[in-house]
């Protein structure tokens, strides 16, 4: 049997710092993005990206021919959150700040991350432009979280500012934005005069299928939660007391 070799580790800091410098370092890069409305360049390499992430190697699978390639334009991503992908994919860490929610490109331990740090500062999170650009991938998580630190009527209003602004820049009808994600908002943890009045508002500007709405109110009727019914009850770590709440299947995880 051979003999096994010594493994020597190097020191993890300066390695982490040396790849740290090459993010959106055009030094010995080969492939440029034009990144969010502001279209900033930004420098990356393509053997790191698409040995680290399915995402990129998906995108930068095809061979670039002769001559300067073209740039990747990625219109649609925040400038900072691209360059807090590239940081994490370089590195394996990347520091999160408040005002700025980083798309995850399906990195599943950044996007896990991602989701608890917005769960600890979930009313700053809501109110921060990144969360306004979020896709509706990026969304979904979020709304199906129930550590969020916000009351559901709270939760409603960013949905709709969010499918406000994302109607805007795809010229799309707001319900139609907001369809992939309503559905995980729990419309049964709202009071009645709560759920009365975004009835009225969504006859006025529609966000949520009236059929959800419906099933909102067959909770109250009935008095009792009914998930299999499409009306999650479930509370969040967020979610203010109500009356009604003693009468709903409201277990908490």
């Amino acid at each position: 049997m051979e003999p096994l070799g010594l493994v020597v580790h190097g020191k993890a800091e300066p390695f982490s710092a040396a790849l740290r410098s090459l993010v959106n370092n055009p030094r010995y890069s080969d492939v440029c993005f034009v990144v969010g409305q502001e279209r900033q360049e930004v420098f990356a390499h393509r053997c790191l990206l698409a040995c680290r992430c399915n995402f990129f190697q998906r995108l930068l699978g095809t061979e670039p021919g002769p001559g300067v390639p073209s740039p990747v334009v990625l219109s649609t991503v925040p400038t900072e959150a691209f360059l807090a992908v590239l940081e994490f994919l370089y590195t394996n860490s990347v520091k999160l700040h408040r005002h700025s929610v980083a798309v995850t490109f399906g990195l599943g331990p950044l996007q896990e991350r991602c989701v608890a740090f917005i769960e600890a500062h979930s009313q700053e999170a809501l109110r921060s432009q990144g969360f306004l650009e979020l896709s509706a991938a990026a969304l979904l998580p979020l709304l199906r979280s129930d550590k969020l630190c916000v009351d559901e009527a709270g939760l409603v209003r960013a949905a709709r500012s969010w499918a406000r602004v994302g109607a805007a820049v795809l010229e799309r009808p707001v319900a139609e934005v907001a369809a992939p994600v309503v559905k995980e908002l729990r419309l049964a943890l709202l009071a009645p005069a709560e759920l009365s009045a975004l009835e009225e508002q969504n006859r006025q500007e529609p966000l949520i299928p009236a059929e959800q709405i419906v099933e909102a109110w067959k909770c109250h009727a009935l008095r009792r939660g009914d998930e299999a019914r499409g009306a999650p009850c479930r509370r969040r770590r967020g979610t203010l007391p109500r009356e009604h709440h003693r009468f709903l299947d409201l277990s908490f995880k």
